[in-house]
């Protein structure tokens, strides 16, 4: 896991991991205070919970996108390059895009049982 985090770019991967640590907060935190009174405004809240987790994965694919800028930069200065490196090179670009997938995932399962949860209490 280090490994890739490390291959991943340790800048964007640092901001997934920032964002996954607020997203899980940012929804425990929100459906721990949830009482029988404010059900609606909690619900409200936990929305933005899921929308951090969306945010994680746009900056997953800009994280990706920017490393094709770079990579393409590099291959436009290099006459020759071998396909292995051309495959190792798109297969490290899409760790932070499968980061961020997974931060979205879970955040909509989070979202999904909190809701649920809270839509019972209703």
């Amino acid at each position: 896991m280090k490994d890739l985090f490390i291959t991943g770019g340790s800048l964007f991967m640092s901001i997934l991991s920032l964002l996954f640590i607020t997203m899980v907060v940012w929804l425990i935190y929100h459906f721990a205070k949830a009482n029988n009174s404010n059900v609606a405004e909690s619900l409200q809240q936990l929305k933005y919970g899921k929308s951090i987790g969306l945010f994680a994965l746009i900056m997953g694919i800009l994280g990706q996108l920017i490393g094709f800028y770079e990579a393409f930069s590099i291959l436009e200065q290099v006459e020759s390059i071998s396909p292995a490196m051309i495959y190792g090179g798109l297969k490290v670009s899409m760790i932070t895009t499968l980061y961020g997938i997974l931060i979205y995932l879970c955040s909509l399962i989070l979202w999904f049982i909190f809701s649920l949860m809270l839509e019972k209490k209703k």
